[in-house]
């Protein structure tokens, strides 16, 4: 059996989180900078959480009623399209080096606090993976019966492609 969905959600939201959080640490602790316009970074940290709590949801729902049911047999040949758990830290380096080499060239819009953002944002990301965003999937299981796993296809506009296993009739 491919990993879960929900376990993979829980397991990639922690390492997003996790890398997230490291980084806004190392930010905060060794580049004053990082801590210039706090209140802007709190306002927009505070609208990607509502947005995260708001649309998360959603987004999952949507692709839990897309899901299509697979046969055991296809088991095998599924992996659950797993994401690499060296992705998640090096998307929070290299989104941030986006926001923080412009503010080093001079570029008034961007800078290290841009780069706090960045971090902070994938923190809340991660912790909306692996804690709202899993719960969703779980309770869909548990009230069909089914068990969610990740299948080709994914993309940025669709969203995440699932396929389903068992189906007791909701």
């Amino acid at each position: 059996m491919p990993p879960t969905y929900r376990e993979r959600l829980r397991l990639e939201g922690g390492v997003l989180a996790g890398a997230g959080a490291l980084a806004s640490v190392a930010l905060l602790a060794g580049v004053p900078q990082a801590s210039e316009r706090a209140w802007s970074t709190i306002g927009q940290l505070a609208v990607v959480l509502v947005l995260l709590v708001a649309l998360g949801p959603r987004s999952i729902r949507r692709s839990i009623a897309a899901a299509r049911p697979l046969h055991a047999d296809e088991a095998q040949q599924l992996t659950g399209e797993p994401t690499p758990l060296w992705k998640p830290p090096l998307v929070v380096i290299v989104l941030a080096g986006a926001f923080v080499a412009p503010g080093e060239l001079g570029v008034d819009a961007a800078g290290w606090d841009a780069g706090l953002r960045i971090t902070g944002g994938c923190l809340l990301v991660g912790l909306a993976q692996a804690l709202l965003l899993r719960r969703v999937v779980e309770a869909d299981e548990r009230r069909t019966g089914r068990s969610y796993v990740r299948v080709p296809g994914w993309t940025l506009i669709a969203g995440t492609k699932l396929g389903f296993f068992g189906d007791k009739r909701v």
